[in-house]
Formats: C-alpha cells, sequence, structure tokens
C-alpha cells in the first residue's frame, strides 16, 4: 500500500494556488496563523512527531514554548522573527534543539514547513505569571 500526498511548486506560486487547505492553529498564545497538517501526533502517539506548513499572517505570533524534541523550520516565503532578535527571511532553514524556548512572529507574514520530532510545551510569560492569584495552579 501507498499512501501519499503531494504538495507541487510550492515555491512558484503552490502556497497560493488552492491546493492546500489552512485551517486556523487554535492554541492559547497563539495569534493569527493557519496551518494545513502534513502529520499530527494523533497519527504518531502521544510523544510522537508532528509537521505542518504554517502561514503567519502579517502581526501574527506563536505561543512561548519549549521544544521536547528538536524542530526544524524551513522559511519558504516572507520573514519570521525569533524572541532573541533573530530574523529568517525565505530560504533559511534553522533548528531547535530540546530544551529551547522560545517564541516566533511575523511583522510582515511568512509561510514555513515546521517538522517537530516531538511536541511542545506552553510557556507561562512572566506578565501571565504575575498576573495569577497566589495559590492557583493552570491546568
Amino acid at each position: 500500500m501507498r499512501d501519499i500526498k503531494v504538495y507541487s511548486s510550492l515555491f512558484n506560486g503552490g502556497l497560493h494556488n488552492g491546493q492546500i487547505k489552512w485551517s486556523a492553529y487554535v492554541q492559547p498564545g497563539r495569534n493569527a496563523v493557519d496551518v494545513e497538517w502534513l502529520y499530527t501526533q494523533a497519527e504518531t502517539g502521544p510523544t510522537g512527531a508532528e509537521a505542518y506548513i504554517a502561514h503567519f499572517k502579517p502581526g501574527s505570533h506563536g505561543d512561548l514554548h519549549e521544544h521536547l524534541g528538536y524542530e526544524l523550520l524551513l522559511i519558504l516565503e516572507g520573514e519570521l522573527h525569533n524572541d532573541n532578535g533573530d530574523r529568517y527571511p525565505a530560504g533559511t532553514l534553522f533548528i531547535e534543539k530540546p530544551e529551547s524556548v522560545h517564541q516566533v512572529s511575523s511583522p510582515t507574514g511568512c509561510y514555513a514547513l515546521v517538522v517537530r520530532e516531538k511536541g511542545t510545551r506552553r510557556v507561562e510569560a512572566p506578565a501571565e505569571a504575575e498576573a495569577e492569584p497566589a495559590g492557583a495552579t493552570s491546568g
């Protein structure tokens, strides 16, 4: 048996020709990001790999998170910003190692291929931690 999905011409209009069926990536701390899931932890197991094509709309951002495994990002179009000040234009490939913590954003919008060896764990931003009443726990 062979089960394959092909995305053609991603560098020549394939991100905009209707072959990708975008859905909102809804997650606390994440804003204005759509994805096309390539495979998910529902398919690979609760601690398994996941991959998607992301569309960060202008002004979008991800959540502050810690990587539980390696993450590989390839910027296909536009520019992605990391919270440490790094900027990644189209054609940039970068790898986040396990236990690295970061938050990405895209002031002008971008498209990226994201491949995660394992998922991520949301990290509470300092302002959120201060706003939480003493003794409260988040679930």
